[in-house]
């Protein structure tokens, strides 16, 4: 596993999790609105610290999403194999409708499959999050199947490009 550096998009820069986010973190996920479509229940303080640090989980890669300088969201990205994967991402709801999540998940998406030669990155929204859905199709995944309430998009780098 690689501890990541911070990855730059156009609008976006995501920056590795540290213990000083904890505190951010924490009020993030233990909002309603944050989590509506992340588990859909808050969660506490032990297990953001627990799941969402970078240092924490060796499979799991986390970063706060930054517009401007200011922090607007979290994402994460985790090994399924040796040159695959999957990504996660919340924004907070004044930096939704904006252009920032296709921004980060494009970022996102070129570090996977750029630095760590990912072949497959995979996301799976919830179907009824419309504008997640739209926000990963704008950053060039594709709908592959539904599994239940969850719909399963997938981005596969160009051969040679």
């Amino acid at each position: 596993m690689h501890h990541s550096a911070a990855v730059n998009g156009d609008l976006t820069r995501l920056v590795p999790t540290s213990e000083d986010d904890l505190h951010l973190l924490a009020g993030w996920f233990a909002d309603p609105g944050f989590v509506e479509h992340w588990g859909g229940v808050p969660v506490s303080r032990e297990e953001v610290a627990a799941k969402y640090l970078g240092c924490r989980r060796p499979e799991v890669e986390s970063f706060l999403v930054l517009a401007q300088g200011e922090p607007v969201g979290y994402a994460q990205y985790w090994y399924a194999g040796a040159a695959e994967g999957g990504l996660d991402m919340v924004l907070v709801a004044g930096a939704r409708g904006r252009g920032l999540g296709p921004d980060a998940a494009r970022a996102l998406t070129n570090h996977v499959c750029g630095i760590l030669e990912w072949q497959r990155v995979t996301v799976d929204p919830e179907v009824t999050n419309v504008r997640a859905v739209r926000a990963w199709e704008k950053a060039g995944f594709r709908r592959v199947a539904s599994e239940g309430e969850a719909l399963l998009l997938e981005y596969r780098p160009v051969e040679g490009g």
